[in-house]
């Protein structure tokens, strides 16, 4: 087992001191106004130069720093939870290529480069959704894959209209696209490729099917990598897009996405896919304040979500490697009692996620909502917001009624207890970030504090909304056992908001099998049907006949050449 241990401490250690390195170099760039633009002249031919350009400023720096403290703290983690798998190094070596893929999208200004570490992360993600091979594995594998594959679609596209610019460098004149159809059409298909990476609506079956991937792999991919990605190219481009009409568009959709999520994780009992939904939710809340141009609250919210959410999935682990692997959470119950410490960093990063101060989540999320009150919002949006906060508090007062209440449901007799060392460390190291890393934040990103001035209402209405919100998730949780069970009367309405309103079958039916059938058939209709009736197989037929037909007078057959010659002959009389 020495091996193991090896290798899973060579990569923390690697990548948790790269981690710090970073997050100095970012506080250090952030104080000073630094940016920085290294390029590396790859191939030199002749005239022609490829080169690759990497910048430096403290937003890519700080990235970085998050993702590789997520990492190596997962990476830590791992050493315990996968310690029964025999391919341990391949795990190690696909998770630290799925950070070098994030690493390459972060620093890139260049277009090209970033389609290198767009698609390592598709293919990578691929690779470790499919890790445990079942057939639910390969599914959810495929779901992943052809959604985030439309999102290269269109990242490609937008690579080809911006050849009108004579360069793939974004960065440069990102400012400067706005009263162009280039820009328009850019925009879209930028927008497009971030919803099918952040898993936006109508893509967000995805995200809750990718579960199947190892817990650790859930942790890095939920918290700051894959889902962030979108998010992070949209906070890039987000002069452009406010630039054009694009940004209405994304706020509806993000604003959807907050309330189908929310509205999904109160009727869900999947442990992991009530994580995954919630991680939805901030998505959904870290987009539609993009739109609205607080690019820089985004990215805040982006951090500090990346903390308490990859505590939450650590967590997750923990309780499902003690339970069996069984993830109902109504199988669950009393956990406090034998995982006090997992229980508490548990509960620790479910405030973190409603907003509770003085953690993580409360910097961030108080901060959007407030903003949110002292802009021009319609109604609807303003609703969408202060009803998915709510939802929120709610299905995590659901999830820790179900945990940590009562008696354990599971088996009569069973083993529970915190013993796994090197996944407590790893926790641990998390915990301490979800506990300071707002407040740290806050003063790095906005050194001067903002001052929001609101009548008393509206500045106690997110934490009013979270308070109604988790006591209604309580009394909904207390009241499963009683004969009013509200989801059971009304079992249609419950599976469609439960089943995201329908879009795993949407998606699954709609946007893959039947496009893929139609295109079967149009294969076998026209590319290999009326196609090759007409042209190859048609062509080589007519060949052969007239080859043969030809060959026969080539034999040296004298009664042919007799028979031809006496059919002329007569022709020729006939004729005169």
């Amino acid at each position: 087992m020495n091996w193991r241990l090896n290798i899973c401490f060579i990569s923390f250690v690697m990548l948790f001191i790269m981690s710090l390195t970073n997050l100095f170099l970012g506080i250090y760039f952030s104080l000073n106004d630094l940016c920085y633009f290294i390029e590396w002249e790859v191939v030199s031919l002749n005239s022609m130069n490829i080169v690759m350009t990497f910048l430096f400023d403290w937003m890519s720096l700080l990235f970085m720093g998050f993702v590789l403290f997520i990492s190596s703290m997962v990476i830590f983690y791992s050493h315990n939870y996968m310690e029964g798998d025999v391919y341990l190094s391949r795990f190690i070596l696909l998770v630290l290529m799925f950070v070098l893929s994030m690493m390459l999208l972060i620093i890139s200004p260049n277009m090209i480069s970033i389609l290198l570490g767009w698609d390592g992360l598709g293919l990578i993600s691929y690779l470790l959704v499919i890790y445990y091979q079942s057939f639910k594995s390969y599914g959810a594998g495929m779901l992943t894959v052809l959604s985030n594959r439309l999102g290269d679609v269109a990242f490609l596209m937008s690579i080809a209209w911006m050849l009108n610019y004579g360069s793939w460098n974004y960065y440069f004149y990102v400012d400067f696209l706005f009263d162009s159809v280039e820009a328009q059409v850019i925009s879209f298909l930028m927008i497009f490729a971030a919803m099918t990476k952040s898993a936006q609506i109508p893509f967000s079956s995805w995200l809750p099917a990718a579960m199947a991937a190892p817990t650790p792999v859930s942790a890095l991919v939920h918290s700051s990598t894959l889902v962030t990605a979108g998010v992070y190219l949209m906070i890039r481009f987000n002069s452009l897009i406010m630039g054009t009409d694009m940004a209405k568009y994304l706020l509806l959709i993000g604003g959807m996405t907050m309330f189908m999520s929310g509205i999904g994780a109160n009727f869900e009992f999947d442990l992991k896919k009530i994580i995954a939904l919630s991680t939805l939710s901030q998505l959904g809340l870290m987009m539609s304040i993009l739109s609205m141009g607080y690019y820089k609250l985004a990215f805040f919210h982006l951090l500090t979500h990346a903390l308490f959410k990859a505590l939450l999935f650590m967590c997750a682990g923990v309780i499902i490697h003690n339970m069996g692997d069984c993830q109902d959470i109504r199988y669950m119950g009393g956990l406090v009692y034998f995982l006090p410490l997992t229980s508490s960093a548990f509960n620790i990063s479910n405030l973190a996620l409603c907003g509770m101060p003085f953690l993580a989540g409360f910097y961030s999320k108080d901060l959007i909502l407030e903003m949110c009150l002292v802009s021009n919002l319609n109604f609807i949006s303003f609703l969408l917001y202060f009803v998915s906060t709510g939802l929120t508090a709610c299905y995590t007062a659901r999830l820790i009624y179900y945990t940590m209440v009562g008696e354990s449901n599971m088996i009569s007799c069973y083993n529970i207890s915190d013993e796994g060392w090197w996944m407590l460390k790893g926790m641990c190291g998390m915990l301490f970030m979800a506990v300071i890393g707002g407040s740290l934040l806050s003063w790095i990103i906005f050194p001067v504090p903002s001052m929001i001035c609101l009548p008393f209402f509206y500045k106690t209405l997110a934490l009013s909304v979270s308070i109604v919100g988790a006591w209604f998730g309580y009394e909904i949780s207390c009241s499963f056992y009683s004969d009013n069970l509200l989801s059971m009367k009304n079992i249609f309405v419950s599976f469609f908001l439960g089943s995201m309103l329908f879009m795993p079958f949407i998606s699954t039916r709609g946007i893959y099998i039947y496009p893929i059938g139609v295109g079967g058939n149009m294969l076998k209709s026209f590319d290999q049907g009326w196609c090759e009736y007409f042209g190859a197989q048609g062509l080589y037929s007519s060949f052969k006949n007239l080859t043969q037909f030809n060959q026969s007078y080539q034999n040296n057959f004298l009664k042919i050449y007799l028979i031809f010659f006496v059919l002329w002959i007569t022709l020729i009389l006939i004729m005169f």
